[in-house]
């Protein structure tokens, strides 16, 4: 059955096009967000959500939304979906961060060039027919430093921008390297040593808990007199306090925001002051951005739901398709190895680690993390997934650590899967060998090579004759097939295991036959999602 994507918002009609070429059924309503009663009604029928800003993606939505898989925002910001009941609901949540970074990038250096030469209090005052020509006296850009509080996608643009009007770039941005800066050809400096300096000061960082009031009043205070300010990123970055009286008494010569700490803003402080120019969020509003954002919302959601891949996801890793099928076997085995523990495991588990040998050090291991996790938990919890596990985990309490090391034995890689309870710890690894299909290798320390059935047993004992012997005679007592059947032991007389791929599920009255050999310490039926 094709998956079925609403388009909730204004969505151009190529993007919604694309949906229907790519075999996707899409129910295009441009206005149903704004009614939640009805989007509660029908969200339960769609795989998917394409939404713009105006479709609020509540708590309640995602309750009701039973099929849901993925919402899709077209634009960069998300602060209309309630990322973390996404995540336990285990819904991906993508944006399209690049698809308006130039229309961005552009508003703020004319942002910058509006508020050096006053254009628009010179504008109002020229229509008044006012002919104020020695009130406006500007400054040029040329020669000017320029401090960007941030230097990603967006600020990059800019700082090419700026290059170009013949501008020092400074730029402060803890994930900014020196050999990204000197390919951009800016100056990486430290926050405090870019306020001190620059002429202009323009903002391109998220709002995050070490963002927020990231030019408070007292980094306002260290900038240089005359400094003008350019805003077009996310309110809450400034003081608006602040910097309204650092306006009025001349420290800052003039402040252009696009963005403001509460939208829509009707009244704020810093309206109708000298040489402030506002505008209302129109960062990403032109026609190419806002088309070339609905475009990508739609390939990438159409991507997920017909091949996997993920793309600019908010609240899992991205995967391209062709990472997808590199890794799908690699993931199945992970979830295969958490399967494998949390199916044994009877008490609560304090923590797990998980360790890639090999080529998996090579890949995403955030999304092997995912999946072993969901693996893990899928025993008490039927519903969680890879986007929902890393947040049930934390909420138990279970401490996930990662180690990765270089090629250690006869595999091209591998990932063991260890955890700790009060009690004791108790560890699995695994690997995929050409074929492609994901195989247990080594249990309890005991190396084996055991191919994943859907219906499988697992027994301990101890390494005595007649083993093999009982295990058959009750298979065949109770008409049970086995499709495969692994041995290990760490010696001669000492601990030994067996695997068993079965074809069906086994019966409580298999189990109890087994047990009352006495022949076995442990005697578990597994389960493992093979399709």
């Amino acid at each position: 059955m094709a998956p079925k994507v609403l388009v909730s918002d204004k969505l151009s009609e190529t993007a919604v096009q694309i949906f229907r070429d790519r075999g996707i059924e899409v129910d295009f309503q441009p206005d149903l967000g704004k009614d939640k009663e009805k989007l509660l009604e029908v969200i339960g029928k769609y795989d998917g959500l394409a939404i713009r800003s105006a479709t609020k993606v509540t708590d309640k939505v995602l309750e009701a939304a039973t099929n849901l898989k993925v919402v899709g925002r077209a634009g960069i910001g998300v602060d209309n979906v309630d990322l973390n009941a996404a995540s336990k609901k285990g819904v991906i949540v993508m944006n399209t961060p690049f698809g308006n970074s130039i229309t961005t990038a552009e508003h703020a250096i004319s942002m910058m060039m509006a508020v050096a030469r006053q254009i628009p209090e010179a504008n109002a005052s020229t229509h008044a027919g006012k002919w104020e020509k020695s009130r406006f006296m500007g400054v040029e850009v040329t020669g000017k430093t320029l401090g960007l509080i941030g230097c990603g996608n967006i600020g990059s643009i800019v700082a090419d921008r700026a290059l170009g009007l013949r501008m020092k770039v400074l730029a402060y941005d803890p994930f900014l390297s020196q050999d990204r800066a000197d390919k951009l050809g800016v100056h990486k400096v430290d926050l405090d040593d870019l306020l001190t300096k620059a002429d202009f000061i323009t903002l391109h960082v998220p709002m995050t808990e070490k963002t927020a009031n990231i030019l408070s009043r007292e980094n306002l205070a260290k900038t240089r007199k005359g400094v003008r300010i350019v805003n077009c990123a996310r309110g809450g970055l400034i003081d608006e306090d602040a910097l309204a009286e650092m306006l009025q008494s001349g420290h800052v010569a003039g402040a252009a925001l696009d963005v403001f700490a509460v939208e829509p803003a009707k009244e704020n402080v810093l309206f109708n002051l000298p040489n402030v120019v506002c505008t209302p969020h129109l960062g990403a509003s032109t026609s190419e951005a806002q088309e070339n954002v609905a475009l990508q919302v739609a390939e990438q959601m159409s991507d997920y739901l017909l091949t996997g891949a993920v793309t600019n996801a908010i609240n899992m890793p991205s995967i391209t398709a062709e990472e997808a099928k590199v890794m799908g076997p690699w993931i199945a085995l992970a979830e295969h190895l958490g399967a494998f523990i949390g199916q044994m495991t009877d008490e609560p588990i304090k923590a797990m680690n998980i360790l890639y040998d090999g080529i998996v050090t090579t890949m995403k291991t955030e999304a092997l993390n995912a999946a072993a996790i969901a693996g893990l938990l899928k025993t008490a919890n039927p519903a969680v997934n890879m986007v929902s596990a890393p947040v049930v985990a934390k909420e138990r309490g279970i401490a996930v650590s990662t180690t990765t090391q270089e090629k250690s034995g006869t595999f091209e890689g591998y990932v063991k899967v260890t955890v700790v309870t009060d009690t004791r710890e108790r560890s699995i690894a695994g690997t995929v060998f050409s074929d492609g299909k994901p195989r247990f290798i080594q249990i309890k320390g005991i190396n084996i090579d055991a191919e994943i059935g859907e219906y499988m047993l697992y027994t301990t004992n101890e390494d005595v004759p007649g083993i093999i012997g009982t295990l058959g005679g009750v298979m065949a007592d109770h008409q049970v097939n086995i499709a495969n059947f692994t041995l290990g032991r760490t010696g001669a007389g000492k601990s030994a295991i067996a695997l068993m791929y079965l074809d069906a599920p086994l019966s409580e009255a298999v189990l109890q036959a087994l047990r009352a050999t006495g022949k076995f310490q442990q005697v578990r039926p597994l389960e493992f999602n093979v399709a």
